[in-house]
């Protein structure tokens, strides 16, 4: 088995990867997919945590939209992410890999609180862990709570794992045309206001020298090629 790369992982999946037709919903036939692609990982020889957001079963934006306060919209998507993270766990369960969901918001009948000398040790042992809810606080999305858990942990990388195999200079949909990148600097994604992943994220991971590799999740391979430090998607570094 080739030499992993990154041993310690955190990968950020958006709640779309769930989906059912439509991009709404949860599939059970999806989740199983991408419980797939995480024990793979797992036999690789890598320590995953997960954080997922909520984008297929809300979106705090829409409530806005119809007059919802900020902090209620935002409680709610944090809630979601939780429902999605049960899922996936079930998933891998299926799959023979033990999972622990850990949650900023406590409701211990459901989940562990995340504790993060907890969360390491459930990674030293081999288990992977779901961390949902965000980070417990409106106003700050699941690719903040991403990159601060990754941190909290010692994760070595911030894999986003998306619909698309990198950052591109525009839309690759619209424009035939958009250049992809291979690797950018934390300054140049900030300053292109890429849309893969927030400016508060962008600035924790580059305060802290935390690597980011965006991929396309549904690409064959694409994570496990991540995680041995090939070239796949986009590297954001120093």
């Amino acid at each position: 088995m080739s030499a992993l790369r990154y041993r310690r992982i955190l990968l950020k999946l958006g709640g779309e990867a769930l989906a059912g037709e439509g991009g709404f919903g949860i599939d059970p036939h999806q989740a199983n997919i991408v419980a797939g692609k995480i024990r793979r990982l797992r036999d690789m020889g890598a320590e995953v945590a997960v954080v997922i957001g909520a984008g297929n079963l809300w979106r705090g934006k829409d409530g806005q939209a119809h007059g919802m306060e900020h902090v209620t919209a935002d409680h709610m998507g944090m809630l979601a992410t939780v429902m999605n993270a049960l899922t996936l766990a079930d998933a891998l369960r299926r799959l023979g890999i033990e999972p622990r969901v850990m949650t900023a918001i406590e409701m211990q009948s459901v989940a562990e609180p995340y504790i993060r000398g907890r969360a390491i040790r459930h990674l030293e042992k081999g288990y992977v862990i779901l961390l949902a809810a965000g980070t417990g606080n409106p106003y700050f999305t699941t690719d903040t709570a991403a990159a601060l858990r990754a941190m909290e942990i010692h994760a070595e990388v911030v894999i986003k794992a998306t619909k698309v195999d990198g950052v591109y200079d525009k839309d690759p949909k619209r424009n035939p045309d958009a250049r992809r990148f291979d690797r950018l600097t934390y300054i140049q994604a900030l300053n292109m206001r890429v849309g893969v992943m927030d400016s508060t994220a962008l600035t924790m991971c580059m305060d802290n020298d935390l690597p980011i590799i965006v991929l396309d999740l549904w690409q064959s391979n694409a994570v496990e090629q991540a995680v041995l430090g090939e070239p796949v998607g986009t590297l954001v570094s120093a």
